[in-house]
């Protein structure tokens, strides 16, 4: 006994114990949302089980008066018996119905909440995890948490009524029957301490390779086209069979422990089993019992050791849950972004949008989570009706200072807010007021129409179509089949760079936004129509904010500023540094 304190006060240390109190109360948040969905499964359950029991009653009385140790009436007695078991198939198939309705609504509930969480989580915090990773924990983890908020304490209540009830009536009509009961115990018991860390472990193992195989297959689907271009399609065939063959290696060793740990319970179920029988007809052939006990008694300790089995298989049900809720708790326990100024932001929009709206930072630091220094005192500045151009080499930061434009990235020190006739600084809640284009193909799969109202869902076809003139997309657009209610594939499949970079800013413009960014917005277009755009956005009466980073300086004499990122500062340049950079493109 004392060993056994000593272990469990170890483990306390080690802190796995608290480690699992504490993702259990955090299942607790979403399971005391479904305590009457809980209450009910478990009523279903008890109802199921005094069912049982009853049916187990009649058999008895059926097998006696068949045998002739009591009189009765044998067609009554068999028509009880078969009404118990219509009784419990209907109960079963509405139990199973109302399970399968409620575990999808919680099961949405639950993974609907998480998907918010996760999206109001710190971008920066975000990055660390592969999203194929993220994919896996919302998707397995919360169907976990779900289907165990549902089931859990419902069967544990369920197998310990049975367990109670069984053992009751077993005392009732026999104590000596009770000693079988208890024969697999110790067993059990054993087994499930032995078991105890390597479900821990094989749990941990199994969500992290499955985070695995769903971040290769992401990353393979997402860029087939490389694939191809490179002929990497054997390099990836084979990749793919050595996570297979690592993912079967690690599904065996769980297999053959759960083969042993099957066998041993197997074995002395049928011990237990065959020891009850042999036990039962000692007492018919004393006259102790009749006929009809003993098949009772015999079904009963076949309930009891199997609810005995069911309570000690509910030890993987609890590890398993408190993995999945560790996993998750992993991500939206994250610093989240704060968007408590929303009021505020609207209020400001709602006073200025007629003037239009810049923004200032002033003598702003950064560095990334690993410490590499980005920014150290850089100041810009933008204004309504003004492009204003951020430039300098591949990886100095371009893209990083439109993030902290955004509060994606938060800077350490320095000040940056939203400016007119009065202010308000930069946060989460200030993205409202920004369009945002940035690298690469954005378009989803659908028509040009619907992804364009994807940022102004009641825009009209014309509003769309005026915003497709103004960024030089209509012209192609035009002539399409469908026109605006053409369908695209997945990331603008079926359209060229350029022409998914058109209608990406097309998007931006839609929305109105008092200020527009492109990130390399324009690189997929020829010098001729990148001006164009440009110019169409100057053109434009809406007084809009414009800020755009580029690799090509050909456009930069369209500019009402350019700035430099120079020794982790924004330096303006003069025009002599910018009709420099043009003729030497």
């Amino acid at each position: 006994m004392r060993e056994k304190i000593k272990f469990i006060i170890g483990r306390i240390k080690a802190g796995r114990l608290q480690e699992m109190w504490k993702q259990t109360l955090w299942i607790y948040q979403y399971a005391r949302h479904y305590w009457l969905i809980m209450l009910f499964y478990t009523l279903l359950g008890m109802v199921g089980t005094a069912i049982a029991l009853c049916t187990s009653l009649v058999s008895r009385d059926l097998v006696d008066i068949i045998t002739g140790h009591e009189t009765g009436q044998v067609i009554a007695t068999f028509l009880i018996m078969i009404g118990l078991n219509v009784g419990t198939t209907l109960l079963s198939q509405i139990s199973d119905y109302a399970s399968s309705y409620l575990s999808m609504k919680v099961d949405a509930e639950i993974k609907a909440d998480i998907f918010s969480k996760i999206l109001v989580t710190d971008w920066e915090s975000l990055t660390n995890y592969h999203t194929g990773d993220l994919l896996t924990r919302w998707s397995s983890d919360a169907s976990k948490i779900s289907s165990g908020v549902l089931n859990f304490i419902p069967n544990a209540v369920i197998y310990l009524f049975r367990f109670i009830s069984a053992f009751a009536m077993v005392i009732y009509h026999d104590a000596s029957f009770a000693v079988f009961a208890f024969l697999g115990m110790p067993v059990s018991l054993l087994l499930s301490r032995t078991l105890l860390k390597r479900m821990v472990n094989n749990n941990k193992r199994s969500a992290a390779m499955g985070a695995k195989m769903s971040g290769f297959n992401q990353e393979a689907f997402s860029n087939i086209q490389t694939i191809k271009a490179f002929d990497l399609i054997h390099l990836y065939i084979a990749r793919l069979k050595q996570l297979q063959q690592e993912y079967i290696g690690m599904k065996l060793d769980f297999q053959k422990m759960s083969m042993g740990t099957s066998l041993l319970l197997s074995t002395v179920g049928l011990m237990v089993s065959y020891a009850s029988y042999g036990w039962g007809i000692y007492r018919v052939w004393s006259g102790a019992i009749s006929y009809g006990t003993m098949t009772m008694f015999l079904g009963l300790s076949g309930t009891l050791t199997g609810t005995l089995h069911n309570l000690t298989s509910l030890v993987p049900s609890v590890i398993s849950l408190t993995t999945s809720a560790g996993r998750l708790m992993d991500i939206v326990e994250m610093p989240r972004e704060d968007y408590s100024q929303e009021d505020e932001v609207s209020a400001f929009f709602d006073a200025h949008r007629n003037e239009g709206i810049g923004l200032r930072l002033h003598n702003v630091e950064y560095a990334y989570q690993n410490g590499t220094q980005v920014f150290k005192g850089a100041s810009l500045e933008a204004h309504p009706h003004e492009i204003v151009a951020l430039v300098g080499p591949s990886g100095e930061g371009k893209t990083t200072m439109l993030r902290l434009i955004l509060s994606l990235a938060r800077y350490q020190a320095g000040e940056a807010w939203l400016c007119s006739r009065e202010s308000i600084p930069l946060s989460p809640s200030t993205r409202r007021l920004f369009s945002y284009v940035p690298q690469g193909n954005t378009m989803f799969s659908g028509t040009i129409a619907e992804n364009m109202r994807n940022v102004k869902p009641d825009a009209s076809d014309e509003e769309i179509m005026e915003t497709l003139r103004l960024a030089c997309a209509w012209e192609f657009v035009s002539k399409l089949p469908e026109g605006i209610h053409s369908r695209i594939k997945e990331r603008g499949g079926g359209l060229s760079e350029g022409q998914c970079q058109r209608l990406s800013i097309a998007r931006a413009l839609l929305r109105k936004s008092p200020i527009l960014l492109l990130d390399e917005a324009t690189s997929a277009l020829d010098v001729a129509t990148e001006r164009q755009v440009l110019k169409n956005i100057m053109r434009d009466e809406y007084p809009r904010t414009c800020i755009v980073t580029t690799h090509r300086p050909t456009v930069l004499n369209v500019c009402s500023r350019v700035y430099a990122i120079r020794e982790m500062k924004c330096v303006v340049l003069s025009e002599e540094e910018i009709r420099e950079m043009i003729d030497n493109f």
